[in-house]
């Protein structure tokens, strides 16, 4: 891209009144772009998150009305404040393509994905598998975010590794209407505070940003030990020589107890 400067996407979606520390490792990121002048461009998927981003999950979302989502989103953009400067982004809402968007132009859309797209995703098929249903509108969600790079016209895209699938339908959609196909940025994923799934407020395991700092401390040190590491680089941020450090700690025999601290 040369010296251009790049139009950077990143969308959550307003499933929960709380942004949480998960949410951080890819705002992190979106504010170090906007640091070195790229523009920063957040969508709030106040459409999407009616129906909920199915990826990775083993059963159906509930599905959320308008007022909840509205509710939700009312907290986001001062929690994502504490991370990227607001002032300088980008912030959009994808109800304002999606909502105007006649019945002719979304069928039009969908032309440019085949069925196959969405059934070979393993989350849909570990779960058809298994008797659970797959909903026809969440086989409809990795059309809605990829045409959310094409509403922004975005050059890249960041995401957890879970969102690839997501990502990738939007870099094959923007070639479809003349625009050239994105950069996909996928970043790790917080391990909650269960040790075991991604942290999501569905899971319960969670430190969210508007927990009082008590709360936060408390449930940093009951983490497993085997999320010091992780936590170190994608909570605090830590550079990798400091990453280094607490890795030999650990190994020389330190208390995880007093790394934590």
């Amino acid at each position: 891209a040369g010296k251009r400067r790049l139009r950077i996407k990143l969308g959550i979606d307003p499933t929960a009144p709380d942004l949480h520390l998960g949410h951080v490792v890819p705002l992190r990121m979106l504010a170090a772009f906007q640091e070195v002048g790229h523009r920063a461009v957040l969508i709030i998927g106040d459409f999407t998150g009616a129906i909920g981003d199915p990826s990775g999950r083993t059963d159906s979302r509930r599905q959320l009305s308008a007022a909840e989502v509205k509710r939700n989103e009312r907290t986001y953009l001062a929690q994502a404040g504490n991370v990227l400067d607001l002032a300088k982004a980008e912030v959009r809402h994808n109800s304002e393509w999606y909502r105007p968007m006649r019945a002719g132009a979304f069928l039009d859309l969908l032309t440019r994905f085949s069925l196959k797209s969405a059934w070979q995703r393993e989350d849909f098929q570990k779960r058809l598998t298994s008797g659970r249903e797959v909903h026809l509108h969440e086989a409809l969600y990795h059309v809605l975010q990829a045409y959310d790079s094409v509403a922004v016209r975005a050059d890249v895209e960041l995401g957890s590794l879970d969102q690839r699938l997501n990502m990738l339908a939007g870099r094959g959609l923007q070639p479809k209407f003349g625009q050239p196909a994105q950069e996909v940025v996928l970043l790790p994923y917080l391990v909650g505070l269960d040790g075991k799934q991604k942290m999501s407020k569905t899971a319960g395991n969670t430190i969210n940003l508007r927990d009082s700092a008590n709360d936060m401390f408390g449930k940093v040190m009951a983490i497993p030990d085997a999320l010091i590491e992780q936590y170190a680089e994608l909570a605090a941020w830590l550079d990798p020589a400091a990453v280094d450090r607490i890795r030999d700690e650990l190994a020389s025999g330190r208390n995880p107890r007093d790394v934590k601290f």
